[in-house]
């Protein structure tokens, strides 16, 4: 009689993997989520803020859509959008935005343009402290993702673009003991989408770049992960279109949270 084939894989050491019908197996231990249009819906206390700033400074407000582009990028380049686009100035774009000016200009406007950011930072910071959770809700399902990604032994992590302690006191209040680790800007970090923050999530927990993936609503994450060398799922309900996201190099794209297990089979290795 013959032999049946020798196992290449311990099954009882492999790691759970799963689907829609959560009974196969996966390789992947860790889950970093963007925060930001990903997991909350804080746009409107993002303008809210942004809008109170510029008033105290004289400057004209920005509607929600507006504030939703300038996004993703930190607060300190969503505010110089904000208050470039209040004093119709262009736009450098880049990881660090600054004002475009042109040869004319001379050091002291533009002293006293970054003068007028710096006030209009503080007064942002001042104001978003108190008023980060006034509309900010999570997005539908998410609370239940987290809880089913907990309850089967996956590491949650956020990383945010978002100044640390925004990020710490909204995944306090909305998501309390659903992450294992949470990081926002902080010094001596670099901002994503370089991978800095995303390998302290990873060497924090030892778990490597196959058994990591990143889950986000922008351009900003895709190129992270990209950078980061570890899978992207990018979710279509954020502050980015559909049809943005695919132009940005997105490979997978979920509508909904109830699509977010059979997403997961296809970034993960086939066992």
């Amino acid at each position: 009689m013959q032999k049946p084939p020798k196992l290449l894989y311990n099954l009882k050491n492999l790691p759970t993997r799963f689907c829609s019908n959560r009974k196969t197996v996966s390789l992947y231990k860790l889950v970093i989520f963007d925060l930001d249009g990903t997991i909350l819906n804080t746009i409107e206390d993002l303008a809210d803020s942004v809008n109170f700033a510029l008033k105290q400074n004289s400057l004209s407000p920005r509607s929600v859509e507006e504030v939703r582009s300038f996004v993703g990028n930190g607060i300190q380049n969503l505010l110089v959008r904000s208050v470039c686009a209040a004093k119709n100035i262009p736009v450098l774009e880049g990881p660090s935005c600054a004002p475009y000016f042109d040869e004319s200009t001379n050091k002291s406007e533009k002293s006293l343009f970054t003068q007028l950011l710096d006030r209009v930072h503080f007064c942002f910071t001042e104001y978003y402290k108190i008023h980060c959770i006034d509309k900010t809700r999570p997005y539908k399902g998410i609370l239940e993702l987290l809880q089913n990604l907990r309850s089967k032994g996956f590491k949650t992590a956020v990383v945010s673009n978002k100044a640390d302690y925004g990020v710490q006191q909204l995944c306090a209040q909305f998501f309390p003991n659903l992450f294992d680790f949470a990081l926002g800007e902080r010094n001596g970090i670099k901002r994503k989408p370089e991978p800095d923050s995303v390998f302290a999530v990873m060497k924090k927990f030892g778990i490597s770049k196959s058994n990591s993936v990143y889950i986000g609503d922008s351009d900003v994450d895709i190129q992270t992960a990209h950078n980061a060398g570890i899978k992207c799922i990018s979710v279509g309900w954020g502050f980015r279109s559909k049809q943005f996201l695919q132009e940005h190099g997105a490979d997978i794209i979920i509508e909904n949270t109830e699509e977010f297990w059979n997403a997961l089979n296809k970034v993960f290795v086939t066992i």
